[in-house]
């Protein structure tokens, strides 16, 4: 699949996890290889070094975010993670970049 490329800043992703997360770990991996595709600006964030996220994502993790948006929860395929890039890809073409979101998208 060749993904849309536009111009300005790579699509931004942000990974809440916590430390030995087994999902937390796949999920980062897929992240990783679609990351080897496409430029990507990706945060992970340990959701225990944070009470109020802590409390927002509980045991509800891994979560990410893709451009400020929740776009997955639990398990992403790779082939799932490029179609929701191309989508963010084509929502700046259409409206513009998304503003910045303190927190990476919280």
């Amino acid at each position: 699949m060749v993904l849309c490329r536009v111009s300005g800043p790579p699509v931004r992703l942000t990974l809440y996890t916590k430390a030995e997360c087994s999902l937390c770990e796949e999920m980062a991996a897929v992240v990783g290889a679609v990351g080897a595709e496409v430029p990507l600006q990706v945060t992970a964030v340990d959701i225990a070094d944070d009470p109020a996220l802590l409390r927002r994502f509980g045991h509800e993790v891994p979560v990410l975010f893709v451009d400020g948006r929740k776009a997955f929860k639990y398990r992403v395929a790779a082939g799932s993670l490029r179609r929701r890039i191309w989508r963010a890809q084509w929502e700046r073409r259409i409206f513009g970049p998304p503003p910045e979101m303190p927190g990476g998208g919280t």
